[in-house]
């Protein structure tokens, strides 16, 4: 089973969603299987039942992908699979007559239902006036923004670990030990289009000297518990068949971490706890703090 923060779940196949029914009735709550109909890949509902399923931490879940359902067979295959079970049906169908098709055989199997694409395009084309294109899986054009989430992206991997310069360019400066998540939370900030380089503090080693004489609303400490930082790292060492030991032991992560506390009380930066957030809500939270930061900067100045 493939086990996420949150609640419990994972995509099944044919065959074992038919081992986990035939187990469903030892359990006091059954799976709940979560029915992802797309004309395209499925990946805008995935998105939202990842959300979904973080509301409900005890539940145990099944993903089951119907992807490219182009016709009314298509869409009678997946509603079949799911009838009599404790299910749902969430789709993301562009075609009107298929989404119509897709309710009516919903109500007649009495399947739960949720269409995340039809009301949202229905409500959009009344109040601008224009007709959806109606067209599935169509992307966003590459406008400006675009390009900038992918310039950010590359900034992140070329001022990764404080490697090169870049702090100055940065918007955001990440400052930690190893293994706070410094380089999946630029590249994912990257991604939203913001410009970030991380500073590794490494035990025994000053922080580069450019680091105190930037900007300190930009500049954002990580942390995270002894214990579970010692966990992450032991699973690091044994992945990769090394020996150092000393990386992972919990007296090795305490000094780590009293040292990198050191340095962040010196550059005065805000700290985050990473220990039990996600990389998607960590990286919310760095945004809003910098951006509090140099709000409470600018009123300062004005004056």
């Amino acid at each position: 089973m493939v086990s996420l923060t949150g609640a419990r779940r994972r995509r099944a196949t044919a065959m074992e969603l038919d081992v986990i029914r035939d187990n469903a009735g030892v359990t006091e709550h059954p799976t709940v299987e979560l029915h992802i109909v797309s004309d395209s890949t499925g990946e805008t509902a995935a998105r939202l039942v990842l959300a979904l399923e973080a509301q409900f931490p005890e539940q145990e879940f099944e993903e089951v992908r119907h992807a490219r359902a182009e016709t009314v067979h298509d869409l009678e295959v997946a509603v079949a699979s799911a009838r009599g079970h404790a299910a749902v049906v969430i789709y993301t169908l562009v075609d009107p007559e298929l989404r119509d098709a897709m309710r009516r055989l919903c109500r007649r199997a009495r399947v739960h239902y949720c269409d995340l694409l039809g009301h949202p395009i229905d409500a959009v084309a009344r109040v601008s006036g224009q007709a959806a294109r109606m067209t599935p899986g169509s992307r966003a054009p590459l406008t400006p923004a675009y390009f900038r989430r992918i310039e950010a992206m590359e900034f992140a991997v070329k001022y990764d670990d404080g490697v090169g310069a870049g702090l100055d360019e940065a918007d955001i400066v990440l400052v930690g030990v190893s293994r706070t998540s410094k380089t999946p939370l630029s590249i994912y900030l990257g991604y939203l289009g913001h410009k970030v380089a991380n500073v590794p503090i490494v035990k025994g080693i000053e922080p580069p000297k450019e680091l105190f004489e930037l900007d300190p609303a930009k500049i954002v400490g990580l942390t995270i518990h002894a214990n579970r930082l010692a966990e992450i790292r032991r699973a690091r060492v044994r992945n990769l068949g090394a020996n150092n030991r000393r990386y992972a032991e919990l007296t090795e992560v305490y000094d780590e971490l009293d040292e990198a506390a050191a340095v962040q009380r010196r550059l005065g930066c805000p700290v985050i706890d990473i220990s039990e957030l996600s990389i998607e809500e960590t990286a919310q939270r760095i945004l809003r703090t910098v951006e509090s930061r140099k709000a409470e900067a600018a009123a300062s100045e004005a004056r």
